[in-house]
């Protein structure tokens, strides 16, 4: 079998053949599927692998003071040889995988070959093909728990035993001084445990991945903000814990976390910093300084850990099992998500170039994951279904019946994209009446009444489904909310604008065709309004009709969101993605004329700046670049099509080119960016008032939604993800 190794005197990295662990009674023969890099742990070790003998000695002065002890004792020339010898062998590395039983031991009957386990120990849980592990570090993962979420089985314990530490309580405000991997877990522990959370670290990516995973508030540890958001939070008082998850030379971490902390506060080491403490500073405010010792109870106990001695429940509540099988249910219930963190899945045999890389800096990574040959099948492309639109009758597209004019429309919602999007473009269309808004605040229908003239304004979206005179209802809430309003809408018999996107789940995009087949209502449009932008379409045009396959490049310089924003709401609204993705997924299949079959997705860390390439029919692609860490005054769309030996350019809808033989450029510069609203919305109220078709097929729109979906199952997964199309 294969395993990464390392010498610890030359630096030497290699993957190397080492034979197969025997099963020995007491534990288990284990297949690794997926092992975790620790990229504080594991790089540390590494990087002083690389040092010279003098480093190495700098880095670890309790081994340098054994070396002295066994110089007195045994003599320099045995202990030279002593200590030589060992340095100059390979040493293992990794600690957190998951992995399939392949054999059981004499004495163990809670697992049996073939189960999923996550495995903990720098002895047994290692970047190898196979290990054994013995039965206190391992646990079987909960049903439905992906390989590649529980492998972070060991690394979640390590942050959970840290949090025990500190003992929260509900309604308490913490500090996690190092939002790196551990300290990422440990923000997200603590809000599942009803504290509000305050990260610091200096890097901003962190800090924002922080915030979206539940922290309140975060910020650079040398900056202001970190003060002012713990004043805020806390009255003054300071926090009532911290945890130190940061690792390095610098003592700033725990000087600042005597300057937080509340009198009498708790101040937890999990990570390995300096600890040079400020006597004064933690002597006046009289704080508990308490340690967190890796997995738990049972850590470096060798009959906990070899001979599967548990300590009784009655008397150690969590110890390193329970810790490790506490950890993974709260990742299978959702209440931690792990998937953001991963940064990178690298194939096992390409370990060493991974670490490289991580040790140069060239990848940036909160987690990395080693997958392994025998189970690249979870990482194959995994199918998103795009399902088929069912009517009655198995007819095509239902001709809705003419409304009467003026054509009367009510607003679910009248959030910002609504009132300044949206009813500008309605409120004096002739031919169209606003009759009734619905909110879920009567302040908010109120304001909106006020300023648009809408008839009525209501609380009561029942009222409005069931009222007969409502031709068309436009669905302007937030992302979680669209499917179920769609769904009912459709029940209710009425044409339905639904701003993107249309769902967030394979199951929410169900239950809307569902709603479709049930009713025979298909008058439904999904606010993908570029393809509508008169600037693009008359690109479109110019270019002509396309004989070959094309190559579309899409950037979209998203930029960062405003601190509070609900889009960072990401466990209840979906990603950044999931909620915006699907305009330029619309727009690229409108532009090539067709629904993509596959689409494969990376993203850098937090999977905030991601690459999606589409796959068409005819071998063209679309590459969307969907980034947040752009400059703010750069555009923030633009597109190129290429194909047939000709390129057509848009800039942010402000000018429009396409390279032929002969040359064509949009005439003038607007006086403002037109993405197509208002010509969309005239397109949908005449589709209403006429009973005409809509103006997207209800096919495309779904092709969209699942292209939109794929792109996360593909970031979670690390591989390409096929369309299947239901028959």
């Amino acid at each position: 079998m294969k395993q990464v190794v390392q010498n610890y005197k030359s630096g030497e990295l290699a993957v190397l053949d080492v034979p197969v662990p025997g099963c020995k009674p007491g534990g288990v023969l284990v297949r690794s599927a997926y092992s975790l890099i620790s990229t504080g742990t594991e790089l540390m070790k590494v990087s002083e692998a690389g040092m010279s003998m003098l480093g190495k000695a700098r880095s670890r002065p309790d081994q340098v003071a054994k070396v002295m002890q066994s110089v007195a004792t045994n003599g320099v020339p045995a202990t030279y040889r002593k200590v030589m010898g060992k340095l100059d062998s390979y040493t293992p590395l990794g600690y957190s995988l998951c992995g399939v039983v392949e054999q059981v031991g004499t004495g163990i009957d809670d697992v049996k070959a073939g189960d999923l386990v996550a495995c903990a120990g720098n002895e047994h849980a290692l970047h190898a093909e196979l290990n054994w592990v013995p039965k206190n570090l391992y646990t079987p993962v909960p049903d439905g728990l992906a390989p590649r979420h529980a492998a972070f089985g060991t690394v979640g314990s390590i942050a959970l035993q840290g949090v025990r530490q500190g003992e929260p309580q509900l309604g308490e405000v913490a500090l996690v001084i190092g939002l790196g991997l551990i300290g990422q877990l440990v923000v997200q522990l603590l809000a599942a445990s009803g504290v509000r959370v305050i990260g610091a670290d200096p890097d901003p990516v962190r800090c924002e991945l922080a915030e979206r995973l539940g922290a309140a508030a975060c910020g650079d540890p040398s900056s202001a903000a970190v003060e002012t958001a713990v004043a805020e939070l806390t009255g003054g008082h300071g926090v009532d814990q911290v945890y130190l998850a940061a690792g390095g030379g610098s003592n700033q971490p725990v000087e600042l976390a005597a300057r937080l902390c509340r009198d009498r506060g708790r101040v937890v080491d999990i990570g390995k910093c300096r600890l040079d403490l400020p006597w004064n500073a933690y002597y006046e405010k009289e704080l508990d300084v308490r340690f967190s010792r890796s997995y738990g109870p049972g850590r470096y106990d060798p009959e906990y850990e070899l001979e599967g001695r548990d300590y009784p429940i009655g008397y150690v509540r969590w110890t390193e099992r329970r810790n490790l099988a506490c950890f993974l249910d709260l990742v299978a219930r959702g209440s931690v998500d792990v998937d953001p963190l991963v940064s990178h899945i690298a194939d096992f045999d390409d370990a060493v170039e991974t670490y490289r890389r991580l040790k140069d800096g060239d990848l940036k990574a909160v987690a990395v994951l080693f997958r392994y040959p025998e189970h690249a099948a979870e990482a194959e492309p995994v199918a998103v279904a795009v399902p088929a639109v069912k009517r009655h009758g198995g007819g095509v597209s239902t001709p809705g019946r003419a409304a009467r004019t003026p054509v009367r429309l009510a607003f679910v919602g009248a959030g910002n994209y609504a009132t300044s999007m949206l009813l500008p473009h309605l409120a004096q269309r002739d031919g169209v009446e606003l009759s009734t808004v619905v909110t879920t605040t009567a302040l908010s229908a109120a304001n909106a009444q006020r300023k648009f003239g809408f008839a009525g304004a209501t609380t009561d979206l029942d009222a409005v489904l069931g009222d007969k005179s409502i031709d068309a209802v436009f669905v302007v809430t937030r992302h979680s909310s669209h499917a179920e309003l769609t769904r009912k809408a459709l029940l209710a018999g009425k044409s339905v604008f639904v701003e993107k996107p249309l769902a967030l789940t394979e199951d929410e995009l169900a239950g809307v065709l569902a709603a479709v087949e049930e009713s025979g209502n298909d008058r439904l449009q999904v606010g993908f309004n570029r393809r509508f932008a008169p600037l693009l379409q008359e690109a479109r045009q110019q270019f002509g009709t396309r004989t070959g396959p094309a190559s579309l490049r899409y950037l979209v310089n998203a930029g960062r969101l405003a601190h509070g924003s609900w889009y960072l709401q990401q466990g209840a609204e979906g990603s950044r993605f999931a909620g915006e993705g699907g305009h330029f997924i619309d727009t690229a299949s409108w532009l090539l004329d067709a629904d993509p079959v596959s689409v494969y997705a990376v993203a850098t860390s937090g999977n905030e700046d991601l690459q999606a390439v589409l796959r068409y029919p005819d071998g063209s692609t679309a590459t969307i670049s969907y980034v947040t860490t752009g400059a703010p005054g750069f555009p923030k769309e633009t597109l190129d099509l290429v194909a047939d030996g000709k390129v057509l350019r848009l800039d942010d809808f402000v000018r429009a080119s396409v390279y032929a033989r002969k040359r064509w450029v949009s005439s003038r510069l607007p006086k403002a960016r037109d993405k197509g609203q208002s010509a969309e919305l005239a397109a949908f109220i005449k589709a209403v008032r006429t009973g005409g078709p809509m103006p997207v097929p209800l096919e495309s729109l779904v092709a969209t939604t699942a292209a939109t979906l794929a792109v996360q199952a593909g970031l979670s997964g690390g591989a390409p993800v096929t369309l299947a199309r239901a028959l």
